[in-house]
């Protein structure tokens, strides 16, 4: 019997699951056993879990989990230096050089368990079968009107939290817009057809920001790329990886520009391959702007789970397109899982 436990998150504002308690009694009903840790922030609550028939536990004793037990969680683990021995299933980001990614692989490494990670559940053309990427494209483009907005005020962007539904989130943002009482700003979105670039430019349209939308055919060129200083607002929402252009360079708050805020929706900073070279850290929730230029001014955000600013919306979303995969970890030797098990080998030999 494949034992799937699901665990409580510890990230702050991160009350996403990936599993609903529709899809756990699918899980038991095709033969799985499923725990459940408590959880007195996750978007969905205990009780609904208990109903669909999964076992509870305590918060955070997946450590003492059943050897066989596959832990499977969204976002980072503690900082500790504890040995990992199970397989676990999560976003390690853990595989292009983050420093504390590395620290992750060393304690898989040490405890000869695996990172599943699903960054890198693929199908057999590498499309991930699994994504957050609309959700976090459709909160991070709130975000960036956000710190706009507060521009506009000649303020910076305040604290943000989560929101019951998107409905709510929109009308929120349209007062914001129209409290400046200046025209909409002009975005220009990189990375415009995949998952995260149409959550950016939904939100754009439904808010009235006329949006300019490249993807591959427009950036085969490797750069430089004048267009984005001509933008009030750029979107990254391309994913660091090796041969990826420079999008904005570290010089970019000494040249002539329109532009004043940039979301990096993708948000890699530690990556060498990032395409963004004005910063090297994440923003939060509680500052989600930082200020790197102050005329004109510019503002950056990249915040790493921006999806949990709609966190019901996002897990249904996610946990539906997750449920057929997580199905096949039954099967010996299910392809997807054997590539992940793979990148996961290939980047801990290298340790």
């Amino acid at each position: 019997m494949t034992h799937l436990w699901v665990r409580a998150e510890q990230r702050a504002n991160e009350t996403r699951v990936g599993l609903t308690p529709v899809g756990a009694a699918d899980l038991l009903a095709a033969g799985f056993d499923v725990t459940v840790e408590e959880s007195p922030s996750r978007v969905i609550g205990d009780a609904a879990y208990r109903q669909a028939g999964c076992t509870m536990a305590a918060p955070h004793t997946w450590p003492q989990a059943p050897a066989d037990a596959i832990i499977f969680g969204l976002k980072e683990l503690p900082e500790v230096d504890t040995p990992l021995t199970h397989r676990h299933i999560m976003f390690g980001h853990a595989f292009k050089g983050q420093p504390a990614g590395l620290r992750l692989l060393d304690r898989f490494r040490r405890g000869d368990g695996t990172l599943l990670d699903l960054e890198y559940l693929t199908d057999e053309d590498g499309r991930r079968l699994a994504a957050f990427g609309y959700w976090a494209g459709y909160a991070g483009a709130a975000v960036a009107l956000k710190c706009w907005a507060a521009q506009q005020n000649g303020s910076i962007a305040g604290a943000l939290s989560a929101y019951q539904s998107s409905t709510a989130l929109l009308s929120e943002l349209q007062a914001d817009l129209v409290a400046t009482g200046s025209h909409r700003p002009t975005a220009l979105i990189i990375g415009a057809l995949g998952r995260v670039g149409t959550g950016v430019a939904d939100l754009c349209t439904a808010m009235g920001v006329p949006t300019t939308k490249w993807d591959m055919a427009e950036t085969a060129t490797g750069g430089p790329f004048p267009e984005v200083f001509a933008h009030d607002l750029f979107f990254n929402c391309v994913l660091a990886r090796p041969g990826t252009p420079v999008f904005v360079p570290a010089d970019t708050v000494s040249r002539q520009r329109k532009l004043s805020v940039i979301a990096d929706i993708a948000c890699d900073p530690d990556s060498d391959f990032s395409p963004i070279k004005v910063y090297d850290k994440t923003t939060t929730w509680d500052r989600p702007a930082l200020r790197v230029h102050d005329t004109p001014v510019l503002d950056f955000t990249a915040i790493d789970n921006l999806p949990s600013m709609l966190p019901l919306e996002s897990s249904e979303d996610y946990a539906d397109q997750l449920l057929p995969v997580l199905k096949t970890l039954a099967q010996p030797d299910a392809p997807v899982w054997s590539r992940a098990a793979a990148t996961f080998a290939q980047h801990v030999a290298r340790l």
